[in-house]
């Protein structure tokens, strides 16, 4: 940097209006009305002084929507690093440098009352309003990318291979199976772009893997089309590897006529003795049976989420 830059960045700073909004913008960000609120001074004062300091390199800027904010840059070399490291230092101890701070709590404060203000006006529809925004997936892909990311996991009655896709970005592989050719076909539709997903053709009573091969496997909505349901969740035992684990969800036993009729459904729901008792016979350990929480959406049984370690 020339003798001639870094004086002139000298100047910039030379004004103690200028180094205190400096000051306070490296601790926050800021729009000008707040900028007015801390330093106590009006717009037009404060729009002047961001405009030398971004002319002069010392403030990067974004908008949101109709708000611009302003922060420190970032130095951009070490004359400019030493040389606000010594005027801070000096600038920190100024009485109003200390006023500023408080009022800067005071705007921040605001900040934080607006946010409460807009959740005690939505709390009764905030599911809603959440997931016309952002989905209403947005839970399930949290605990999703919480999975290890070399695992290799078995989507077990995989069906049209929604579940295959969605665990496909987060894990090494997945290895999914179903025992309807129109399944597979419509799954392998749906994974075309997952490379790590292979698909095979089988039956949960005698599943065409290797022993031990999977580190994870799923048994989602599938257990209660199978004849004999003890059989697939040992199949599923022999398939993991040691310290691997079994996820089953299913319905909770219910008196609805239609199901089997209208969907092939050979099961009416499994208890949690019923369901316990399979993976215990298997040889799972740390089994549980949980519940789930009721859908409003949803016009199907209740259902449960089991597990249990190998």
């Amino acid at each position: 940097m020339t003798p001639t830059v870094s004086l002139d960045r000298l100047s910039t700073l030379a004004d103690s209006t200028r180094s205190r909004i400096l000051l306070v913008l490296e601790r926050h960000e800021m729009t000008v009305s707040e900028l007015c609120a801390v330093l106590q001074l009006p717009q037009s004062t404060v729009s002047r002084h961001l405009k030398v300091l971004g002319d002069d390199g010392w403030l990067d800027a974004r908008s949101e929507g109709t708000s611009r904010f302003y922060r420190i840059a970032a130095a951009s070399d070490e004359w400019a690093d030493r040389l606000w490291a010594v005027v801070r230092e000096r600038v920190v101890a100024l009485p109003l440098a200390a006023q500023d701070r408080m009022r800067e709590e005071a705007v921040l404060a605001g900040r934080r009352s607006r946010s409460r203000e807009f959740f005690a006006t939505v709390a009764g529809e905030w599911e809603v309003v959440r997931s016309e925004l952002y989905g209403s997936r947005l839970d399930l892909h949290i605990a999703l990318a919480l999975l290890d990311s070399r695992l290799v996991v078995g989507d077990l009655g995989c069906g049209t291979g929604q579940l295959s896709a969605l665990l496909a970005p987060h894990v090494a592989r997945v290895v999914s199976v179903d025992a309807s050719s129109e399944m597979l076909l419509a799954a392998r539709e749906r994974v075309a772009a997952c490379p790590n997903v292979a698909l095979h053709l089988g039956d949960l009573e005698q599943l065409p893997l290797a022993d031990g091969s999977l580190d994870l496997a799923t048994l989602s909505l599938a257990l209660h089309y199978v004849p004999d349901p003890s059989r697939a969740v040992a199949e599923a035992y022999r398939v993991l590897r040691p310290g691997g684990r079994l996820v089953v969800v299913d319905m909770m036993p219910h008196d609805r006529d239609d199901l089997p009729q209208r969907m092939g459904h050979a099961w009416r729901g499994f208890a949690q003795p019923k369901v316990t008792e399979w993976l215990a016979q298997a040889g799972f350990g740390d089994v549980r049976y949980i519940p789930l929480p009721p859908d409003e959406s949803a016009r199907g049984p209740a259902l449960f989420a089991a597990s249990g370690r190998t």
